[in-house]
């Protein structure tokens, strides 16, 4: 049978759940304004009842207080996250795309593309036109093309700093990776320390949800906790938890109170994927945290290792860490409209296959007796079988053979005319020099690429889209000028200026562009059948956006500049001047993709403002979902300062019940006790 005092028991109990809800709720309230703070609600189930064996069968024991645990929807965190990622990535783009339309916009008013070409190639054309002769005019003339050469450089070097600020930010963010990375893994074993001893750790739970809203921007992520049991009585759960954060489409980043950090390596100009790059554009790396005290014993305190013999700690990392995948598909967030935008070359990177019976091994010697592999890669794609819209890199970079990477210093090209087929051949660097085996015949017929075919349109693919327009009409203007005077007269007007010249080698400042294509194969019959451009050729490829300018020649006396085809003809003779109108203006002169030269910006801009909307679009849409979502699962799990008060109302009932009840027990005993004399 119960006891006597069972029912004071009862009531104590009562007393005892009554209490923790009103300190609940006291909490609750106190936290309202607390961001990420979860509200919280006490636990509670009716005690075992205890067996009377009478009649009426078992006797309520009253109510058993189990835990203050936080009010939390998994499914909507887990959704929230997902789509914050979306809302990271399309942030990143609508910033950097507002910014890079800035650089393009042009109202005709300002100094834009509009009235610096309609100045060169039509308006000062038309004035030159009606009196071709006169040294003033020509004079003007060479000005305005001056001031178009300054507006590519302009723009060029202003998408070079966007793409040094994305980069920077990059690192930002990889750096906010780990830091959010090594505060998980710490929250994670104060979690299991509480939770060992039977209580929950909302406040540290809430603490690490924050934190993965955070990350959820910066990369997607992937969530699994799982209880540990007891190794000896696996149905036993110990309290604790393992916690894993993934990333990237799967790659772990937190399993428990361990993490894996990742380091930023700055590329060697040697190993540059495109022509327009800037210097040192980073790659990432997973790195274990035991990595550095290994590079300290094996580089830095290696008694056995010459100073000039010691790696630096990126070329280490680049031996030893595991690269992070930054182009996998399946990641999301800020990292990936970074890296988009840094790298876009709107899926046309260098791809190609190994031609049969190509791969040489020591099939170069170079001027230091060097020997170094050779092969071959056949090309079908437009953008690399036409060398004005080539963007590979033109410092050595590496090539991808079969799955293999090989470093590469320089590249030809090359046109079969008989076949009419392209393919580029690259010279390999020295083995022991970036590579680290010769290669072999297994490569031949498979796939060879040179960086990644990133699917968006960032900064690589715009810088290209100007180094296409500045060759190609560079080179009609100039091929227009050699005819000059019946070519008496073939001082040509645009160039490109070579940053890296070498005087005493007898290099020139400015690239020449003797022949269009370099080096021309012919048959028995003295009869072309191809050619061949090297990397180091002074062909069109040279000339970019950003070296674009005047041949010193016309820029100190523009006099020089042709305006007639026949040498024989009057000085007012203007048809050489009439064609380079029509270059300007005609699209069956001069077409760049499918517009004439004078519609280049409106080319360009439609793809910027096209990007920048949709950006905006998805940003916009994509904030609505999240505070659609955000709203639904704060209306779980915020604290609402009405339902609190109503629960302070209804707590302090049960309180005062609970406690109205201990008062008439003891009344109860009391009477029993002391006034029935038993």
């Amino acid at each position: 049978m119960s006891s006597t005092f069972f029912g004071l028991n009862i009531a104590y109990s009562g007393l005892l759940n009554s209490n923790a809800a009103l300190n609940t709720t006291a909490n609750n309230i106190s936290n309202v304004q607390t961001e990420g703070y979860s509200r919280q609600q006490v636990v509670s189930q009716a005690a075992e009842a205890i067996r009377t064996f009478a009649t009426y069968g078992c006797a309520g024991a009253g109510v058993e207080t189990l835990a203050i645990e936080r009010v939390r929807d998994e499914f909507y965190d887990t959704k929230y996250w997902n789509n914050s990622a979306n809302v990271g990535e399309f942030d990143m783009k609508a910033y950097y795309m507002k910014e890079l339309e800035g650089y393009f916009y042009d109202s005709g008013d300002a100094a834009g593309f509009t009235k610096v070409f309609d100045q060169f190639a039509i308006t000062g054309l038309e004035e030159l036109l009606k009196n071709p002769s006169d040294a003033s005019l020509k004079s003007q003339y060479v000005g305005y093309a001056g001031q178009l050469t300054d507006y590519f450089n302009g723009v060029y070097g202003n998408l070079q700093e966007m793409q040094k600020d994305i980069n920077s930010e990059i690192k930002l963010q990889v750096d906010q990776i780990n830091s959010i990375a090594s505060s998980i893994a710490s929250l994670n074993k104060q979690i299991n320390t509480i939770e060992l001893a039977g209580q929950t750790a909302n406040e540290l739970r809430d603490q690490r949800t924050k934190l993965l809203d955070e990350l959820s921007q910066i990369v997607d992520i992937q969530t699994i906790e799982t209880p540990v049991t007891d190794s000896n009585n696996p149905d036993r759960e110990t309290g604790a938890n393992r916690f894993i954060v993934k990333v990237a489409g799967g790659q772990l980043l937190v399993d428990d109170s361990e993490y894996n950090t990742l380091e930023v390596v700055a590329r060697a100009n040697s190993e540059k994927v495109n022509q327009t790059d800037i210097d040192g554009l980073y790659d990432v790396y997973w790195v274990p945290s035991s990595m550095y005290n290994s590079y300290k014993a094996d580089v830095t305190n290696n008694p056995a290792l010459a100073n000039d013999e010691k790696i630096s700690w990126n070329d280490y990392v680049k031996i030893h860490g595991t690269e992070f995948n930054l182009f996998n598909a399946a990641m999301g967030g800020k990292l990936k409209g970074l890296i988009q935008l840094r790298d876009g070359n709107n899926g046309e990177g260098f791809s190609g296959i190994v031609r049969e019976g190509s791969a040489i091994v020591d099939g170069y010697t170079d001027a230091n007796g060097k020997t170094h592999d050779v092969v071959t890669v056949d090309v079908t794609a437009d953008w690399l079988t036409d060398l004005n819209k080539s963007n590979l890199s033109d410092q050595g970079g590496i090539i991808n053979l079969g799955n293999k990477e090989f470093k590469y210093d320089s590249w030809s090209f090359t046109y079969d005319e008989a076949k009419d087929s392209y393919s580029y051949t690259f010279i390999l660097s020295e083995i022991g020099n970036g590579n680290s085996s010769h290669i072999t015949n297994d490569r031949e017929g498979k796939v060879a690429s040179v960086g990644d075919d990133v699917d968006y349109q960032g900064i690589p693919y715009y810088m290209n889209q100007m180094n296409e327009w500045v060759r190609n009409f560079a080179a009609a203007y100039n091929d227009i000028l050699k005819k000059g005077d019946g070519g008496a007269k073939n001082t040509t007007l645009f160039t490109g200026e070579n940053i890296t010249y070498n005087a005493a080698a007898g290099e020139n400042s400015q690239f020449l562009f003797d022949t269009e294509f370099g080096k021309y194969a012919v048959d028995a019959d003295g009869n072309p059948t191809g050619y061949t451009v090297d990397v180091n050729d002074d062909s069109y490829y040279r000339l970019t956006a950003g070296n674009f300018s005047i041949v010193t020649a016309i820029s100190n006396d523009p006099s020089l500049m042709a305006n007639k085809y026949k040498i024989e003809d009057g000085v007012e003779s203007n048809d050489l001047l009439q064609d380079l109108l029509q270059t300007a203006v005609n699209r069956e002169y001069l077409s760049f993709r499918g517009s004439s030269a004078s519609e280049f910006l409106q080319s360009v801009l439609s793809d910027v403002a096209l990007n920048a909307a949709s950006a905006e679009t998805f940003q916009s849409s994509y904030t609505n979902i999240n505070d659609s979502i955000n709203t639904k699962r704060m209306s779980i799990s915020s604290v609402d300062e009405d339902e609190e008060a109503l629960n302070l109302v209804k707590y302090q009932n049960a309180y005062n019940l609970a406690a109205k009840m201990i008062q008439t027990f003891s009344e109860i005993y009391n009477k029993l006790i002391n006034e029935t004399g038993v």
